[in-house]
């Protein structure tokens, strides 16, 4: 006799619905009470938001963003943009994509220029994110920049910090390749998500079109070891070809000549 289809259906669709949950963090299949959401997950949906304004809202301090192992090991230090607080960041984000006149002469003083690689963390919208990602991610750049025979660029902290900061780190120490590792915008799904912007000798001319983005860099995304790889291969793609932006297929490391659009 075949099995009865009740029976079928009440034993193996939450095993399915495990497995498909694992594949996404997005709330999917979770049920209602009524119109409503049931109370566990309302109760998740709260904590997820409060835990997104928590990460817009934080301050970005070195010290406490990092442990102090972590910030002697690369000597990193801190500047900032010309947003004074981080209302004024929120509100006025072409503050965040210049830095104020202090720090501009503290990179030029502090970090040597035309590195083939350098790395820059900014808080962007997500302290927690970085906090998070960067530890895992940024020993794994340096190393492999140096595995490469690049010359890396002393690493520095932005607060306040928006992507166009690319072009100002670019007119000040005229790198190769600069990699922006910076917090995503947080969502419901996670508020640990890292980015890493991209462009080679970014300068005063450039716009999101001559940048390039690695995202999604969180425990249920992008792992550290497989954004690391990513961002390697495509800054040596960008080297080879002598640009960025939306001409570069990313691709894994084969003929960099085949990486651009026609």
């Amino acid at each position: 006799m075949p099995e009865d289809t009740d029976s079928f259906l009440s034993r193996d669709i939450p095993e399915l619905l495990r497995k498909i949950r694992e594949r996404t963090p997005a709330r999917i299949f979770l049920g209602r009470a009524g119109a409503a959401y049931r109370t566990a997950t309302q109760l998740d949906l709260r904590e997820a938001h409060a835990a997104a304004r928590d990460a817009v809202e934080a301050e970005f301090e070195l010290g406490t963003a990092f442990e102090a192992k972590f910030v002697n090991r690369w000597n990193l230090f801190e500047v900032s943009t010309e947003a004074r607080s981080k209302q004024e960041y929120l509100v006025r984000p072409d503050l965040g994509r210049r830095l104020d006149e202090a720090s501009r002469q503290e990179l030029v003083k502090r970090c040597p220029r035309a590195a083939d690689f350098q790395i820059a963390i900014g808080d962007g919208l997500s302290v927690t994110a970085v906090s998070a990602q960067v530890p895992s991610l940024f020993p794994l750049l340096q190393e492999g920049a140096r595995s490469r025979g690049w010359t890396a660029g002393q690493p520095f902290a932005i607060r306040h910090c928006r992507v166009g900061i690319l072009n100002e780190v670019g007119e000040l120490l005229a790198p190769r390749v600069a990699v922006l590792l910076i917090g995503e915008r947080p969502g419901l799904a996670t508020a640990e998500s890292l980015s890493a912007y991209m462009a080679y000798q970014p300068g005063a001319a450039h716009t999101d079109a001559n940048r390039n983005l690695i995202s999604n860099i969180h425990a249920r995304g992008l792992s550290a070891e497989a954004a690391a790889t990513r961002i390697l291969n495509l800054a040596a793609q960008m080297m080879a070809l002598r640009f960025s932006g939306f001409r570069i297929r990313e691709q894994s490391p084969a003929d960099p000549s085949k990486a651009a659009l026609p």
